[in-house]
């Protein structure tokens, strides 16, 4: 395919940040059309990205708009019928994580993409950055040796003001701190250490929230803070915590810092989302923990000062994840993440819930479709 016409659902700073920059730099990706709640929103985005046609809702793009593939970056709640109504026109899908509301809905998109056998990508965007891609290698190559335990930790400030947010209400997000950024690590923990077979969840609401949604009806409110332990195939633990709560006085608001051991070896990651993004290790009998320089080769061209910079630089300029989902259309290719794996993660997320209201530990086996 020569050229890719993308449509994309979401008028949102995200995909004004995120999608809209790597599909203007791809030479194979022609933006189409745009749609979105407010019409004179969505107008003004699509004349700042020259976009050639707008729509006022989300059903009449996905119908008429002539394109070969979808991004939908809309709210949660929204992901499966939209996902599954491109998805039967036969459109290749980029669908925002989670993937669904509940393992139910996504295992459903995920079957259909399979079934028409479509592209799809679920865009776990930590995990292409230039530090995930090098501990994999490192990890992959037995650096650790076999695996005992990782303590991951995903402290944002998002949830701590006190007002109504619908990524805290369960009709709209479907889970709160757990789903939004405990999904990204929960992805990486498994990307690093294999199959989770067992969860463990505490999740809490510790932010007194309004009662009321703005129009005016109760709604169910969802985690603010995440603790999950969880158990692996190959035997070793692993604990994700992954907060809203915390005051971290960053530019971005929110750090990252993992620990990883095994018989061989650890691995520190510390990344404060300002100038460190930063990996250490040693190996028995090596003595302390001291930087393991990320190679060039991973690098690449990105900006590295500041890790703004080199964030923006992964997906507008090296082409990582958006413009891998465009390649995979071009070329006939496979995208990952895709959709089953979406779909995994949402189970994940199911049996936390699970575990978190019964008090025990849950096989995400036990979450059905």
């Amino acid at each position: 395919m020569e050229q890719v016409r993308v449509g994309i659902l979401g008028t949102s700073w995200w995909a004004d940040a995120m999608y809209l920059p790597a599909l203007k730099n791809h030479p194979k990706a022609s933006i189409e059309a745009v749609a979105g709640r407010n019409p004179e929103t969505t107008r003004a985005f699509a004349s700042r990205w020259e976009i050639r046609k707008n729509y006022e809702n989300a059903e009449e793009l996905i119908e008429k708009a002539e394109i070969d593939a979808l991004i939908v970056a809309t709210g949660n709640d929204s992901h499966c019928p939209l996902t599954l109504k491109a998805l039967e026109r036969g459109l290749h899908v980029l669908c925002e994580k989670p993937l669904g509301l509940n393992f139910p809905e996504a295992a459903r998109m995920a079957a259909k993409a399979k079934e028409q056998g479509v592209v799809s990508m679920v865009p776990f965007t930590y995990s292409f950055m230039p530090a995930t891609r090098y501990l994999r290698e490192l990890i992959m190559d037995g650096y650790l040796g076999q695996p005992y335990h990782l303590n991951m930790r995903y402290y944002g400030g998002g949830g701590r003001k006190p007002g109504y947010l619908w990524r805290f209400d369960t009709r709209r997000g479907g889970t709160g701190a757990l789903g939004d950024i405990g999904s990204h690590f929960l992805y990486i923990a498994r990307l690093l250490f294999g199959e989770i077979v067992q969860v463990r969840a505490q999740l809490d609401r510790l932010v007194n929230r309004p009662n009321l949604d703005p129009d005016g009806m109760e709604y169910p409110k969802a985690d603010d803070t995440a603790l999950i332990c969880l158990k692996f195939e190959n035997g070793a633990q692993g604990v994700v915590h992954a907060s809203t709560l915390a005051y971290e006085p960053t530019p971005f608001s929110q750090i990252h810092q993992m620990e990883f051991h095994g018989s061989d070896g650890t691995l520190h990651s510390y990344n404060d989302w300002d100038q460190t993004q930063q990996i250490s290790g040693t190996r028995v009998g090596e003595g302390p923990v001291s930087v393991l320089e990320i190679p060039e080769r991973i690098w690449g061209q990105v900006r590295r000062d500041k890790v703004h910079d080199t964030y923006r630089d992964v997906f507008r300029k090296e082409g990582w994840m958006t413009g891998q989902f465009i390649d995979a259309i071009a070329e006939g290719k496979s995208a990952f993440p895709d959709f089953q794996e979406g779909a995994f993660i949402q189970r994940i997320l199911d049996a936390a819930l699970l575990s978190d209201l019964e008090h025990r530990s849950v096989s995400p086996m036990e979450i059905l479709s």
